[in-house]
């Protein structure tokens, strides 16, 4: 759709012009922009996150180790962009403690890609569940069946915060449902979980209040269930960001 308003077009979205007596009619440059723009507003992106992109991104320089570490999970997000499409896994899951900056990486992915032209939008992991609950209570009426047909059927999925929600049968089920329909039909998705996971670091066990005493963190595959978890991996390339420091806190 053409901007009413644009000086060049009038609003009609077409560039006529007419030379040896033949007339021609390009395509306003205004009506990509348009479609750019409702492919944003379609993607949902919370307001703290309508600005992050790589440039932003925060790299804290008087660390050398978390500078290090933070700027191969920015070259591996760019890859992914700068490779989609054409990708052997089309998915991507950064896992790591609150505050790296997952967020922020997984959401610049996404604006790239919405920029490219790709439709995508950006779900928290509980407000889905929680909308698609709500979708399948016939007292409240079936719109928000809208939310589940988004997470299967939308071509970048971004799912924050994976696991973030008490593990239920309901849950377990629906969230496996989700990722391996993503999984058979190669379609992108982009996730972040704080997590832990034996084979994507973090640590399992952690002090207690008792002295000597440890107590053991929910892992990712508790949280999801063994058949979501086994589809994840197949079908995702992983960033691990453990061991890194504040990345919001430092970037204030």
């Amino acid at each position: 759709m053409a901007k009413p308003d644009c000086k060049k077009c009038g609003g009609t979205g077409w560039l006529v012009a007419e030379e040896d007596g033949i007339s021609t009619a390009d395509r306003c440059e205004c009506v990509e922009e348009s479609r750019t723009e409702a492919l944003e507003l379609g993607a949902h992106i919370p307001g703290i996150y309508q600005n992050a992109s790589f440039e932003n991104f925060f790299l804290p320089h008087d660390n050398p180790m978390a500078s290090s570490g933070l700027g191969k999970a920015m070259t591996v997000a760019k890859s992914y962009t700068r490779q989609y499409p054409a990708l052997s896994k089309p998915g991507l899951l950064l896992v790591g403690p609150p505050g790296v900056g997952k967020t922020h990486l997984a959401v610049a992915a996404l604006r790239l890609l919405v920029a490219r032209g790709h439709e995508g939008i950006f779900f928290d992991y509980q407000n889905l569940l929680d909308r698609i609950r709500s979708g399948f209570n016939a007292t409240l009426g079936g719109t928000n069946r809208e939310a589940y047909q988004s997470a299967l059927e939308t071509e970048v999925l971004l799912l924050d915060d994976l696991g973030a929600h008490r593990v239920t049968e309901w849950v377990e089920d629906t969230v496996t449902a989700i990722i391996t329909y993503r999984c058979n039909h190669k379609k992108a998705f982009l996730a972040t979980t704080n997590l832990p996971d034996p084979d994507l670091g973090g640590m399992l066990a952690e002090k207690s209040a008792v002295p000597g005493a440890h107590s053991y963190r929910t892992t990712l595959m508790e949280r999801i269930g063994e058949r979501a978890r086994s589809r994840l991996f197949e079908m995702c390339t992983v960033i691990p960001m453990w061991g890194l420091s504040d990345y919001r806190m430092r970037g204030r």
